[in-house]
């Protein structure tokens, strides 16, 4: 998966503004950022999905926002 594809597609910022709308995004980011990525800061995106039991997509926008400093 090319992050970079994913962000440069023209349905980018439908699954951002998808994301954003989901109830536990703000703390499935914040978990993510204060845990997550200080034990490993190299998770793929699949991997946060199976340890958080969330979909992809919200995986994929979660660690391009914590990486990108959004």
């Amino acid at each position: 998966m090319n992050l970079e594809e994913i962000v440069n597609d023209k349905l980018w910022p439908i699954l951002v503004d998808t994301v954003h709308a989901m109830v536990m995004y703000k703390v499935h980011k914040a978990y993510t950022r204060d845990v997550i990525l200080i034990e490993n800061p190299e998770i793929t995106p699949q991997e946060l999905a199976a340890k958080l039991q969330i979909p992809l997509g919200e995986a994929i926008v979660i660690l391009y926002e914590l990486r990108k400093g959004l």
